[in-house]
């Protein structure tokens, strides 16, 4: 996000690449377009806009463009809920007057942690946009001990997904992880562009993962808001876990994330196992994040 102006024309000239003439209701005159997708001049129509007008749109000058036009525009270019969202804080970060977003602190309220704990039962943490986790409960804390492992604090796990081979046996679905971790940084990326934090750890898994690389560069965005997670256990085994993330009103620019499995499930079952498993090494994480803490 160093340069707002290229992300803006990189995102949108990448959704108009994606959009064929038939999707967007055009006939397609013969057979040798030379432009993959729709051309500027059809985005230009479709929107409602004049051809030199979103030729300035996509140069990046996306400042001053009103609400109709971002609706517009989304619209023709097709974009899903967090395709608009990130179309719209792009537009906000080009205006006059930005400012930086505060951020939140490294640690939560007491209260927050209370929350956590009261998950007797299931995994439960706090994170923020650049997926630090803030704070967990002993249930979360087991299931990603393997995070933990990390010296580092906050632990990231984003971060841990990309850069550490442990990960694939972690996560089963693997590639849908890696990609929807990487789609959710970059939407943070346009609610919060010169979030220090985040520019660094951005530059660290561009420099070290070829991989980042790739899912960075589809310019992909995604909202984390409920689903399922796979996940392998080195000591519990497979687990099928239901998610859901909140954010926390109270904290702004956090997020509340709650593991759970039906009940009479195998993974019900299995969460019982860790519970059981997280309090016989409890002295061991705790040991743990003492050492973290005074390195």
């Amino acid at each position: 996000m160093a340069d707002l102006r290229d992300e803006i024309k990189e995102f949108l000239s990448s959704r108009r690449a994606r959009i064929t003439p038939d999707q967007a209701g055009l006939p397609a005159y013969g057979g040798n377009r030379r432009v993959k997708g729709l051309r500027r001049e059809e985005v230009a129509m479709l929107a409602g806009v004049s051809v030199d007008y979103y030729v300035r749109l996509e140069r990046g000058n996306l400042a001053g463009a009103s609400e109709s036009v971002l609706d517009a525009l989304a619209s023709t270019l097709q974009l899903d809920e967090a395709e608009r969202q990130y179309l719209y804080d792009l537009a906000r970060a080009a205006g006059p007057g930005r400012t930086r977003t505060s951020q939140a602190g490294p640690v939560v309220r007491p209260a927050v942690q209370q929350v956590l704990d009261a998950f007797a039962d299931a995994p439960a943490w706090v994170r923020n946009g650049r997926h630090d986790i803030i704070a967990a409960n002993r249930l979360a804390r087991a299931l990603y001990s393997q995070v933990y492992d990390d010296p580092r604090r906050p632990v990231n796990t984003t971060r841990f997904a990309y850069l550490n081979p442990a990960a694939r046996e972690l996560w089963r679905d693997y590639d849908q992880i890696t990609h929807d971790a990487a789609a959710m940084l970059r939407l943070e990326a346009g609610r919060n562009p010169h979030d220090p934090e985040l520019i660094r750890l951005v530059g660290e898994l561009s420099t070290q993962s070829e991989l980042f690389r790739e899912r960075w560069a589809s310019r992909d965005v995604k909202f984390h808001r409920s689903g399922l997670k796979r996940l392998h256990h080195p000591v519990i085994g497979d687990l099928d876990l239901n998610y859901e993330s909140m954010e926390l009103p109270s904290e702004p620019g956090l997020v509340l994330n709650v593991y759970t499995a039906p009940a009479g499930s195998p993974s019900a079952d299995g969460l019982r196992m860790l519970a059981s498993w997280a309090a016989t090494h409890e002295a061991e994480f705790a040991a743990q994040e003492r050492a973290a803490a005074g390195s």
